[in-house]
């Protein structure tokens, strides 16, 4: 445990994406199996845990400190985990540290009643730093700044192999990871998954800037709508069937219908959508994000959500069919033979992306303009002879997105981040004017952004909601109606979630409206009329 906590907490204060690259392979290079292994799936989020809920921790420490001063501190740390970690008072006696191949056994075995009791006595034997490790990982957040990729990017410079080739093999293999590390460490093969249901690495696109794609051979290239879903992966192999999210997670069990569409032997790239209820296909009409967000993130499904929100896949590419590896041909021919392989097989739940026939490149820039349907984000630009390469290569494949809309909206309510920014506001729900029955004018949540201030700005939007503050919810503070935030977001649609009935598609601050006084921020009704009905 104590090498472990000693690897986060140096990540947490290393910035710099290449130090954290070189600490994690210097952890992964001299630390044994299986202490290696575990920490490696808690960095990529493939450790499942028997987990203590945070009212558990908070009724742990509250036994053993007063409520009072540790509510004090917990509101001024900001961070559960470090305001236990630094407030608990250990018992003399205790043994050591726990490794964290204990942590992860005696877990797995325990009962959630019996979460408590082992977290106590383990938290009795550590350090503050060991106590802060033990509780991120036990709570499921470790919030250090390493996302999977970069924790996959840091084994292949460790052990000189790349990058695509543990992508090839991670989801052949399993926590502690034994198989992979007797490859990349020696002495044994590399692990054979080619028959395994496994995920292949995506091939990525590049953002476009207008000033270069005049600059583009578009005669090169051809076009496709960017549809605004997720994108997922098929992988139908030896009659198993996943459905993978383009991280390589496994999202099968929320989307059962596509599942159950997937009666062949291919891998296949497309766009996780949702069609109407009421809607017919293929080629199926694209309900809003909005509907597809309300099935993501679930492990399980309704019966009222699949009637609601039914799934289907819009396809773009074909990786393999049957056990033929078809990445290394040309775009153009791997289009011809997806487009042959759908005419024969004619899958439910699945349709083809269509290409989108242009001359020139003011058809493309019309088209691109003209795509302001809220299902459609812009344009994808993919070379005819591009061969699919995992990774972001520059130059075959590019997006190019339409600009964004943007709203002058009030600031509501902040709540304060994690990590770095647990001490900042830095979490804000805006509003949008709107009239009352009554004749009144309220502001109605409409989004709620993270990002696109500067650290500077933070910090002045942190001083200005901690002066400006009218009422607290838990965490949360009410602010005046006082300061303008300029939003820009990609589109907007009806939902429940907010008391508008609309929510923004990645809302983030464009600008910071000092001087614009806050009722002369937009209306609700002008945001309904951005809504493709």
């Amino acid at each position: 445990m104590r090498a472990f906590a000693d690897l986060l907490d140096s990540l947490v204060f290393t910035p710099s994406r290449n130090a954290k690259l070189r600490l994690i392979g210097e952890y992964m290079g001299a630390t044994p199996d299986p202490e290696r292994g575990w920490a490696l799936a808690a960095l990529t989020g493939g450790l499942e845990l028997q987990t203590a809920k945070p009212a558990a921790i908070r009724g742990l420490i509250q036994e053993r400190t007063d409520p009072v001063l540790f509510g004090l501190s917990y509101d001024y740390v900001g961070d559960l985990a470090e305001t236990v970690a630094l407030t608990w008072p250990g018992k003399g006696g205790a043994n050591g540290p726990p490794a964290l191949s204990e942590v992860v056994d005696r877990l797995r075995g325990a009962l959630r009643g019996q979460v408590p009791d082992l977290l106590a006595g383990w938290l009795d034997a550590c350090d503050p730093t060991e106590r802060w490790a033990l509780l991120k990982l036990i709570t499921g957040g470790l919030r250090v700044g390493v996302s999977a990729r970069m924790a996959k990017m840091a084994l292949a410079e460790r052990f000189a192999v790349t990058l695509e080739e543990v992508e090839e093999v991670w989801h052949g293999v399993r926590p502690p990871y034994t198989e992979l590390f007797g490859w990349l460490d020696g002495p044994h093969d590399k692990p054979d998954v080619d028959a395994a249901p496994g995920f292949r690495p995506l091939m990525l696109s590049t953002p476009l800037e207008d000033a270069d794609a005049e600059k583009l051979d578009l005669s090169a290239y051809r076009a496709e709508w960017k549809w605004d879903g997720i994108r997922v992966q098929l992988v139908a192999r030896g009659g198993e069937r996943r459905l993978y999210s383009r991280s390589g997670d496994d999202i099968g069990g929320a989307f059962p219908e596509i599942l159950d569409a997937m009666t062949f032997d291919a891998i296949l790239d497309g766009e996780l959508l949702v069609h109407p209820a009421d809607g017919s296909g293929p080629p199926y009409e694209v309900a809003p994000f909005n509907d597809l967000q309300q099935r993501l993130n679930r492990k399980t499904v309704t019966p009222k959500q699949l009637r609601e929100q039914p799934a289907f896949v819009r396809l773009y590419d074909i990786l393999f069919e049957g056990t033929e590896d078809l990445r290394p041909l040309p775009f153009d021919a791997r289009r011809r033979r997806l487009e042959a392989w759908y005419a024969r097989a004619l899958p439910a739940k699945l349709d083809l992306s269509p290409l989108v026939a242009f001359e020139t490149a003011a058809d493309l820039h019309a088209l691109r303009s003209g795509s302001r349907e809220g299902v459609i984000e812009g344009l994808m630009l993919k070379r005819g002879d591009s061969a699919y390469v995992s990774g972001r290569p520059k130059g075959p494949w590019f997006k190019w997105k339409r600009d964004p809309h943007t709203a002058d909206t009030v600031l509501m309510y902040a709540q304060r981040g994690h990590g770095k920014r647990s001490s900042f506001y830095s979490d804000y729900t805006f509003g949008a004017w709107r009239r009352t029955d009554a004749g009144s004018e309220e502001l109605v949540p409409v989004g709620k952004a993270y990002f696109g201030f500067t650290d500077e700005e933070l910090r002045q939007l942190d001083r200005w909601i901690r002066s400006n503050t009218v009422n607290r919810f838990g965490p949360v503070r009410e602010v005046k109606p006082g300061l303008v935030l300029e939003v820009a977001f990609d589109s907007i649609a009806r939902s429940t979630r907010h008391k508008s009935g609309v929510a923004m598609r990645f809302p983030r601050v464009a600008h910071i409206r000092w001087d614009k006084p806050a009722i002369e921020a937009d209306r609700l009704e002008t945001l309904e009329a951005l809504i493709a009905e």
